[in-house]
């Protein structure tokens, strides 16, 4: 198998820690075609706002793609037509999976291969919530949903070639 030539960047935090505008700013300094996916699904009011919050702070320089179940099988064909691929967040996109039936550890284990099989240079930064330092929720769907999550960002950070812990809105730097 060839040598990946693309990057991939982590980005964790908590809700509200500034994760997201972290992987914003650091991937709007690249230069070149910039391409965001967005796993959110608009289910009601409040989600609207805040995907539209988000369109409004990215502007009209970035393309965006809605991915809310089949994320893999876009990674390879955005990582070949652009130079950065920004990916908001895996914490939905599990959340969105378990609410649909699909078997997350089946797409979990696909998604890892289209990132480690991206052709083309693009840098990927993929951003997802740390769910594991709160308390031991009390029921079984939402056990469920954190140790997938925890699981998923595990699988990530392994292929990642630098991770980022976002806590307050200041970057902690935790691989390499």
């Amino acid at each position: 198998m060839p040598e990946r030539t693309n990057k991939i960047t982590f980005v964790l935090g908590g809700a509200k820690s500034g994760k997201s505008s972290f992987a914003l700013d650091r991937a709007g300094k690249c230069q070149g075609r910039r391409v965001y996916i967005a796993t959110a699904q608009a289910l009601d009011a409040e989600m609207h706002g805040r995907i539209e919050r988000h369109k409004q702070e990215r502007g009209s320089d970035w393309d965006t793609i809605e991915a809310p179940l089949r994320l893999a099988d876009i990674i390879g064909t955005v990582s070949c037509s652009h130079d950065v691929v920004l990916i908001d967040c895996l914490t939905l996109w599990v959340s969105n999976l378990v609410c649909s039936n699909i078997d997350a550890e089946k797409e979990f284990e696909t998604l890892i291969d289209s990132l480690r099989d991206a052709s083309g240079s693009a840098w990927l930064v993929i951003v997802s919530n740390e769910v594991g330092q709160g308390i031991v929720p009390d029921n079984a769907l939402s056990r469920q949903f954190r140790e997938l999550a925890g699981l998923l960002n595990q699988k990530v950070a392994l292929v990642a070639d630098e991770v980022y812990l976002v806590t307050a809105g200041i970057p902690l730097k935790i691989k390499p």
